[in-house]
């Protein structure tokens, strides 16, 4: 597996974002730009066919309202028999310095699923 991180830059101007999965983060779910269908089946894959006992799915700024609405649907619709929880909500902010030099705050969230 190849060894790459989330990184999100926003200005007015421009926005970039770069997703992938560090090596051993294999249940770790970073909600984007993709259609909100691939996180639920993200998410439900990471349960039913990987076998995860836990799934994180983490999100900044305005994608944290995607991410929990992809948790929920995945829980209540597709994972109904399984009988997933929400053990923890970690949420928090990040600061960064945009290409003007100002320095932002950007919130984010960690879910963090059990079975």
């Amino acid at each position: 597996m190849t060894e790459e991180k989330t990184e999100i830059t926003e200005t007015k101007e421009e926005k970039t974002e770069t997703k992938a999965v560090k090596e051993g983060e294999d249940n770790k779910i970073y909600v984007g730009i993709k259609p909100f269908m691939n996180y639920v089946t993200a998410i439900v894959m990471q349960f039913q066919s990987k076998g995860q006992k836990d799934v994180i799915v983490s999100a900044r700024g305005k994608f944290i309202s995607k991410a929990i609405d992809a948790t929920e649907v995945a829980r209540r619709t597709f994972l109904k028999e399984e009988h997933i929880q929400v053990k923890d909500i970690k949420i928090s902010s990040e600061q960064f310095e945009n290409k003007l030099g100002k320095r932002i705050f950007v919130s984010t969230i960690k879910i963090l699923l059990k079975k």
